[in-house]
């Protein structure tokens, strides 16, 4: 099993400003053990106010615990004097890159943190070139930003991460305010990363499809790891996923409803995430004879 590169244990934490003292402390996150392997592609799904945002802003000590620890690489991160070296290993991506983008040529701001931390110039021209190259965006290094899509903005803030050589990106999602294609791009970068250059991805999403693409899939809900898996078994749990406000694949909840009528039971499979799945399994439906 591979190697962890972020581990939460027993994490609470609260935003202060959101407690009546008249109240029992309500805990955002509550008891939160976690862990991110390296070189994963790991997914985190949960509905508003469940705490995936919450534990991704722990990941690269954006927040700090009020109990129980997070570490990257052997880390902690309330060690305030390492803080450079834990971001400098896990860089992070919201969801608007308006938010993100500084300058008002696309290779200045992919080279503004490099600027900000003494890469030397050759490796700087190195670095955003590469960085570019690998989001697909070179071509657009001498545009404005606001010249660029919703998806190629997202593109360009993903680069300015990947130029400072992180291990991990967390993406808070980074599609929400894109449309279909903006979505198709985004996504196909964040796999190629993981897949080829082995960069460790962390994405927080209410995209049943995306995180259908992950390695392993960690539901929240109340501020607790409901779930935790591979995709095929987190989303074969149909009712408890929609008891927590949360939808499955399409193909999953047409599965779920054969089983729930009472058609093919034994074949209705809700492991089934993917069409090609759905179709082998309906040919197999199609083709038993009726008992």
């Amino acid at each position: 099993m591979s190697e962890s590169l972020i581990s939460a244990e027993g994490v609470r934490f609260t935003y202060a400003s959101e407690n009546d003292e008249s109240e029992p402390v309500r805990y955002v996150l509550d008891g939160v053990d976690l862990d991110v392997k390296k070189g994963e592609f790991l997914a985190v799904l949960g509905h508003n106010g469940s705490g995936k945002s919450t534990i991704a802003k722990h990941f690269n000590a954006i927040l700090l615990p009020d109990e129980g620890s997070v570490s990257v690489d052997g880390i902690n991160t309330a060690n305030s004097a390492r803080l450079y070296d834990i971001r400098q290993k896990v860089g992070m991506v919201f969801q608007n890159p308006d938010n993100q983008i500084v300058a008002t040529i696309v290779e200045e701001d992919v080279a503004f943190a490099l600027e900000n931390t003494g890469v030397p110039p050759e490796e700087m021209r190195k670095r955003v070139d590469d960085a570019l190259k690998a989001v697909g965006m070179y071509e657009y290094k001498d545009h404005s930003p606001s010249q660029l899509s919703g998806g190629q903005k997202q593109r360009v803030a993903i680069a300015g991460i990947i130029a400072m050589c992180p291990e991990c990106i967390v993406l808070d999602e980074p599609t929400a305010m894109l449309d279909p294609k903006g979505r198709r791009e985004v996504m196909s970068t964040i796999k190629r990363l993981n897949r080829e250059q082995g960069v460790t991805i962390v994405l927080i999403t209410h995209y049943m499809d995306e995180a259908a693409q992950a390695d392993r899939i960690v539901v929240m809900d109340g501020g607790k790891v409901i779930l935790n898996d591979v995709p095929s078994e987190v989303f074969s749990h149909t009712s408890e996923m929609k008891s927590v406000g949360l939808d499955v694949p399409q193909v999953t909840d047409l599965m779920y409803e054969l089983q729930l009528d009472g058609i093919s039971p034994d074949l209705a499979d809700t492991h089934i995430i993917t069409e090609d799945e759905c179709t082998d399994a309906l040919v197999k439906m199609l083709g038993s004879p009726k008992k």
